[in-house]
């Protein structure tokens, strides 16, 4: 297994993990269910901790892929930036889920507070993930991308548009 391979088995956690978690934690708050909220704070935690391994293998997979034709250095930049918006703030969601199950096992006065906090931060990373998805899926996938693959740029050179390229051969 290469290092693109292992980022493409572990990225795909940390966004599904988040939108899950936020469906849970919405349900558990509003059928006021622990257990159903501790099971969202299990996820986020996970979902954290493969958001650090997906970061993790990250640049081995870039180095793998960023000189295949039209792919370009700029897209992957861009997914890179965006990654680590959403890593970070995956992290603050994880953390602030640890102490949301901690405070809510050890029924602190303030879990309820606490629970609505790690929403908030949950549906933050949960928009930042969709960026995130996007943008890595339009790495390999130039069907997805908003130019549909007509163009792309590596670094300050630009590749031949692809439909000219397919008009030279008819």
């Amino acid at each position: 297994m290469n290092d693109a391979h292992l980022h493409m088995v572990v990225n795909h956690f940390p966004i599904i993990g988040t939108i899950f978690g936020i469906g849970i934690l919405i349900a558990g708050i509003f059928l006021n269910n622990g257990s159903v909220k501790n099971t969202a704070y299990i996820i986020f935690i996970i979902a954290a901790i493969f958001g650090a391994l997906s970061m993790g293998t990250g640049e081995g997979a870039e180095e793998m892929v960023e000189d295949f034709p039209n792919i370009g250095k700029a897209i992957i930049h861009e997914h890179e930036e965006l990654a680590e918006k959403f890593a970070l703030v995956l992290y603050a969601t994880g953390i602030f889920a640890l102490v949301s199950l901690v405070a809510a096992i050890k029924k602190f006065r303030l879990a309820k507070i606490f629970s609505f906090i790690t929403l908030v931060l949950a549906l933050i990373a949960g928009i930042i993930s969709i960026n995130v998805g996007t943008s890595g899926g339009e790495i390999r996938h130039t069907e997805i991308r908003e130019d549909n693959g007509t163009t792309v740029t590596s670094d300050t050179n630009s590749v031949e548009n692809e439909s000219n390229k397919m008009i030279d051969k008819k």
